[in-house]
């Protein structure tokens, strides 16, 4: 689905910026859109939030058989 690849690219954008964050005490997303408070900055940390939400049932879905998903 449309949505998993969504969320997956959401989660891994998130995983980047804190690894940011924690190795070089750098938040990316912060400083390409103006600091930690602006708007933009927190409608994407709550998407990459919600991202990880919906990340989270794809642990728990049965694997499509063939290759007709693929």
């Amino acid at each position: 689905m449309i949505i998993d690849r969504i969320a997956l690219l959401l989660a891994i954008v998130g995983a980047l910026n804190w690894g940011c964050v924690g190795i070089f005490k750098f938040d990316v997303v912060a400083y390409l859109c103006g600091g930690q408070t602006s708007s933009v900055s927190r409608v994407i940390f709550t998407l990459v939030g919600l991202a990880g939400l919906w990340c989270i049932s794809l642990l728990f879905r049965e694997r499509e058989s063939g290759m007709e998903n693929s």
